[in-house]
């Protein structure tokens, strides 16, 4: 990709300008190109105009480029207004993936893309190149193991190799630890799921002999540092059918507690609820043989990855960020501030949701090849984690402090996700109170309004149930609500993604599939249950080679709060920006000083590893 600057000199003075018209002839080789901004420089010193652009300009067609800082009450910016949004709800169209869920961008795949939605070369040349890659490093590792031993967990070392990080070596090492179990749950892939017990589950029904356990539960339960992962959505959700061989899936419910440092342990796991078939389901306990316990955390990991990959990644970040995405191309204009706010954050996104409905998530995609859950069960459950997809939950301070987690010791993901959700909140006011300077300028403002709606009552379904607004009453309301839109691209996303590459990769602490059911003793469960249950070579190779791919940074990642379109020409909303990137700096080395003394550093919210806008 070849990039140049181009200056023209007009003789004459121009006067105050209030749009510029950029046109691309048609050539020999009619290339379309991407124009990064127009700058006008006046007759006086330090006069200048700025015209925003970044996006493509086609051969013949022609861009109308406002100022900047266009002033809205001019009829004339009002007009182009209406005509911008009027062509872009013939672009970009809403259309239904699967009926009952949040709706998409409608296009059959990415080359049905509007050309600024899509990859810019680099990017798009990495992915594919890296998925060749990927499927050539899968089929080295099947050859490998051809002429070699597969009945041990040991045996997984057999493609274990490659492209590979420091914290997935140490999850080789350590994955049977009670203790790096435990830890997952606050700050390992999925750290979503894990809430302080204020009861005893009504699920748990311990069976005469169990008068010990009781008592350390109520015990835990007493010094509130009884904890629960219940995983109870999944309960009755079909199982996929891989090459004709059936498998499983469980709704495990897992009891923890936490020491005084936030050591978090396992005290007992159920791996399916109570049913009229199994009124009193086993418990799994620590002081259990070896290889059956082995086995019960090995079906909480799978159940795990089901949740985390689909309700927590899918559907409250990628799905989520696109529904934010189209309505934002749909309902605000370039000139909207919110609009300049936003636009940075949903670079790529609805590619790369294009691309997971193509190749993840369709019928014979990775999930239908690999995943307990696929071959429809991973619609099912998508489903039943929209019933749980309020407003609430995707804030922070509301989320963790209904999951009891606040200030809990050792819940990293907890406090850099505050840490993070106060900068954005910070920067997000800084910006809004310079374009509404009161409540009655946010309610009159007819497109940020319809917006909203857009957002509530059509992206996502009539989420008015769930707490989302059809409407913005106040600056305090829109800023929150902008600063979940912002925090739910950018960081929520890099805590849930990036972990796949360390967690993930060592296959058996965290097996995509289950090829046999759950254990209903414990005598009975020996190695060769362990890995009769565990993914086989074929799933394991493709679940490395999609985390890898998925996991791995970016080549042309942008961090947080650094991209470098300047859509706010207004000197005060640059001097805004500036401060977020400081803010950010300054969360960067508080993190980095805590982590030199972990032993396993939480590095996923680190503003430099926080890619600005969910990419891959």
């Amino acid at each position: 990709m070849k990039e140049e600057e181009f200056e023209h000199d007009i003789p004459e003075d121009l006067g105050p300008l209030q749009f510029v018209k950029l046109r691309k002839h048609h050539s020999l080789v009619d290339n379309a190109w991407f124009c990064d901004h127009i700058t006008v420089q006046g007759p006086v010193a330090f006069e200048e105009a700025a015209f925003p652009c970044y996006c493509w300009v086609q051969a013949g067609s022609v861009l109308c480029l406002p100022e900047g800082t266009g002033n809205n009450a001019l009829d004339v910016f009002q007009k182009h207004r209406e005509q911008e949004l009027k062509e872009r709800r013939q672009i970009y169209c809403w259309a239904t993936w699967k009926e009952g869920l949040p709706l998409t961008m409608a296009a059959g795949c990415e080359d049905d893309l509007p050309a600024n939605m899509r990859f810019h070369e680099e990017k798009r040349l990495d992915f594919e190149w890296t998925l060749k890659a990927g499927a050539l490093g899968m089929v080295l590792k099947r050859v490998y193991t051809l002429l070699r031993s597969w009945n041990r967990v040991e045996d997984f070392d057999h493609i274990f190799w490659g492209q590979k990080s420091i914290l997935a070596e140490k999850v080789r090492q350590r994955w049977q630890d009670d203790e790096l179990f435990g830890y997952q749950f606050l700050n390992g892939a999925n750290p979503m799921l894990l809430r302080r017990c204020t009861s005893l589950p009504s699920r748990l029904v311990l069976p005469s002999g169990m008068e010990e356990l009781q008592a350390q539960l109520e015990k835990e339960l007493q010094n509130s540092s009884l904890f629960e992962a219940d995983f109870i959505l999944l309960d009755g959700i079909p199982a996929n059918v891989i090459q004709g061989e059936k498998q499983y899936l469980a709704a495990p419910l897992v009891m923890l507690k936490m020491d005084t440092s936030g050591k978090l342990l396992p005290m007992v796991i159920q791996i399916q609820p109570p049913s009229p078939s199994s009124p009193t389901p086993p418990l799994f306990l620590p002081s259990d043989p070896p290889l059956a316990w082995l086995l019960a955390k090995s079906w909480v990991r799978n159940s795990d990855f089901q949740l985390h990959q689909l309700q927590y990644h899918l559907l409250n970040t990628h799905m989520l960020a696109e529904v934010i995405a189209v309505a934002t191309m749909r309902c605000l204009p370039g000139l909207h501030p919110v609009f300049k706010l936003l636009i940075p954050h949903i670079r790529y996104t609805i590619e790369i949701n294009t691309r997971a409905r193509t190749q993840l998530i369709s019928d014979g995609g990775v999930f239908d090849k690999a995943v307990s859950t696929g071959g429809g069960g991973h619609v099912h459950l998508l489903h039943r984690a929209l019933a749980q997809l309020t407003y609430c939950s995707l804030c922070p301070p509301n989320n963790l402090a209904d999951r009891g987690l606040l200030g809990a010791p050792g819940a990293l993901y907890a406090h850099d996700a505050l840490q993070l959700w106060e900068i954005t909140a910070r920067y997000v006011e800084g910006i809004i109170h310079l374009f509404y300077r009161g409540d009655d300028v946010v309610r009159g403002d007819p497109e940020l309004q319809a917006w909203c709606r857009e957002i509530t009552e059509v992206g996502l379904c009539q989420a008015q149930d769930r707490g989302f607004p059809i409407s913005f009453q106040s600056q305090n309301q829109l800023c929150h609500f902008l600063t979940m839109c912002v925090f739910t691209c950018t960081a929520q996303h890099g805590a849930i993604n990036q972990g796949q590459l360390d967690w993930y990769a060592w296959v058996p602490n965290a097996p995509c599939t289950m090829r046999m059911p759950p254990p209903t003793t414990k005598e009975d469960v020996t190695m060769a249950t362990v890995m009769g249950s565990l993914p086989d070579v074929r799933q394991a190779c493709l679940q490395m080679v999609i985390t890898w791919h998925l996991g791995r940074r970016q080549p042309d990642m942008v961090p947080l709060g650094h991209h470098r379109e300047k859509y706010f020409s207004d000197p005060k909303a640059k001097s805004v920006l500036n401060q977020f990137q400081t803010d950010l700096e300054n969360l960067e080395r508080e993190i980095t000083a805590r982590n030199e003394q972990l032993d396993l550093p939480y590095e996923y919210l680190k503003p430099s590893h926080i890619e600005n806008s969910i990419t891959i």
